[in-house]
């Protein structure tokens, strides 16, 4: 057994309202710049629908994740390393531009500076991409609240695979629709095939947290990575000629904040924390199989922070103490491994993703409701879960992989808390048979419910600080093999001593960082000659050239990655 921390987040569905605010302040803090208009780390969509980009769950056409051989070995679904070499200088399984959208804004100088006329001047939408005038046919959120449902959500890949299972169930009239909100950001998958499928080896998975990033020094832009990720959250910069991802808002984790979408959302829903797990089994884990077998699996590599066991492994696998305490308290373990009502999303993509999802229960209170029933009452929430007007089966093609069992069990669950809650908050004698029914006691009911309930700040987000005696190696000057006489080792430059070294790309590193990330007001950062704020680069500016500070709560970072260990995940590419 070998003990690794894994920063993990969990999305309670129930609570997305949908209002896209995670997005905004997404983008506004690591793509609010040329190259990437397009690119969302964070999208919200509804379901049904098509998703962003266009049906990226359609893996027989998107060719993304893993498959198990015959063998019993993983492989790229895109295929072996000889099959991508022969195709690296043109690669068919992408996205094009308008399967994600082409963006826009709008000629604003046309309302300024029209002449007086009989008619209100248009502000014409135009290209960000080629700067001419367009038609707006599509955009990130193209399906948001079911708009054309009839017409486009039939499309939902999801909705594709199980016509036959759910018939006539499922029905696009407005009044009979169902629909659910889905918050989607890169999965930092303990299997990940992006990191697999690159190349030039320029992303990678950090071993002191798991996070996936992109080195944007080794990245070469051959786009494999974006054709391997199943999840289609990697993008390419076409200013910059490199691949772009979610970080994990990894220099605010470093001083112990959560994420900009976690800080930001609104309904509260998401959870952040550490998970452990035995890397020794991710790649065995990840290969079962069969596909409805791989949610279990995936269970069982998380391991429990308070088995005496698992502490002293982790130990002396160098997990710092405080992590192995965050571990222990936290809230994304409870909500997957202990409580299980957390499912991770496709685990058929066999890429063991690390960001799970607490499935609605809502429209069955809210149909219960409509039907003049009490919504609340056990044994009516019990009886509707298999009429729910989202199908089971639904769920469990985004959840589980098609097995109904753990989705019904994890909205049994969520039912019977409701109901056992009501009768605590309305002054009635408890029924301790409701949670039993569960298989849970009245005082672990009462735990999920403060969790997913009222949980405040510090209960939500248990994120560990990152270490001085690693912060040497979080930097993107950090390498294995920077020692005397290695290949990791520079020559001096023309200037002296270390003037051959790559220039660096990150703003600060996680302690300069972290007066300016957690102060009330701006705090100017110090003009660092060398140093580059990629957040607002265009792609025209020479790297080594000084700019301006950052602006506070903005700090991208190296775009995609500092740099770190490599994790030990699984998956063999043979």
């Amino acid at each position: 057994m070998r003990v690794m921390a894994q920063m993990g987040m969990v999305m309670n569905l129930d609570k997305c309202i949908g209002c896209h605010t995670c997005s905004v302040t997404c983008k506004q803090a690591w793509t609010n710049r040329a190259g990437v208009e397009y690119a969302w780390f964070n999208n919200v969509e509804t379901r049904p629908g098509q998703g962003y980009p266009r049906t990226y769950q359609d893996q027989e056409k998107w060719q993304g994740g893993w498959v198990r051989t015959k063998r019993g070995k993983l492989t790229l679904r895109s295929g072996g390393r000889f099959k991508r070499l022969t195709k690296i200088f043109s690669n068919p399984k992408l996205p094009e531009l308008s399967d994600y959208y082409e963006p826009w804004t709008y000629d604003y100088d046309t309302l300024i500076s029209a002449p007086l006329g009989e008619h209100t001047p248009v502000a014409q939408p135009k290209s960000l991409i080629s700067g001419k005038p367009m038609k707006i046919s599509w955009s990130a959120n193209w399906d948001d609240d079911l708009a054309g449902g009839p017409e486009l959500a039939p499309s939902d890949p999801v909705l594709v695979k199980i016509r036959d299972q759910v018939g006539d169930r499922v029905k696009m009239e407005f009044e009979q629709a169902f629909m659910f909100y889905l918050p989607r950001i890169c999965e930092h998958c303990l299997n990940p095939a992006c990191v697999a499928a690159c190349p030039s080896g320029a992303i990678y998975k950090r071993s002191e947290d798991g996070i996936v990033l992109v080195d944007q020094d080794s990245c070469r832009g051959w786009r494999m990575c974006i054709t391997g990720c199943p999840y289609k959250k990697v993008y390419f910069n076409h200013r910059t000629g490199k691949a772009e991802k979610c970080t994990l808002c990894y220099p605010r984790l470093e001083v112990g904040l959560p994420t900009v979408c976690s800080e930001t959302c609104v309904g509260r829903l998401r959870y952040l924390g550490v998970f452990l797990y035995d890397a020794d089994r991710v790649a065995e884990a990840a290969a079962t199989e069969d596909p409805q077998d791989l949610y279990e699996a995936q269970l069982d590599l998380l391991l429990d922070p308070d088995d005496p066991a698992v502490a002293e492994q982790a130990a002396r696998d160098g997990i710092p103490p405080d992590w192995l305490e965050a571990a222990r308290n936290s809230p994304v373990y409870a909500l997957a491994k202990k409580y299980k009502v957390a499912l991770p999303l496709h685990p058929e993509y066999r890429t063991m993703p690390m960001v799970w999802y607490v499935p609605p229960l809502s429209p069955i209170v809210d149909a219960l409701r409509e039907t003049g029933h009490d919504a609340e009452e056990a044994d009516n929430l019990f009886g509707a879960l298999n009429s729910l007007r989202i199908p089971v089966e639904y769920l469990a093609e985004l959840f589980t992989a098609g097995d109904p069992g753990p989705v019904l069990n994890s909205l049994g669950t969520l039912a019977a808390m409701r109901s056992y809650m009501r009768d605590v908050n309305l002054g009635r004698e408890t029924r301790p048979e409701i949670p039993a029914a569960v298989g849970m006691s009245e005082e672990t009911m009462y735990e999920l419910y403060q969790l997913l309930a009222i949980a405040k700040y510090d209960d939500r987000y248990v994120v560990p600080t990152a270490h001085t005696e690693v912060g040497s190696d979080l930097e993107e000057l950090a390498c294995s093999l920077d020692v005397e006489g290695g290949p990791g080792i520079y020559s001096s430059g023309p200037f002296g001593e270390a003037s051959g070294r790559p220039v660096p790309v990150a703003v600060e590193n996680f302690h300069a960082l972290k007066a300016r990330q957690s102060a009330e007001s701006y705090v100017p950062a110090e003009d660092v000659a060398g140093r580059v704020n990629l957040l607002n680069w265009d792609g025209t500016v020479s790297l080594g050239m000084p700019t301006v500070p950052a602006r506070a709560g903005a700090d991208g970072g190296g775009s995609s990655g500092g740099s770190g260990g490599s994790a030990g995940g699984g998956g063999s590419d043979a």
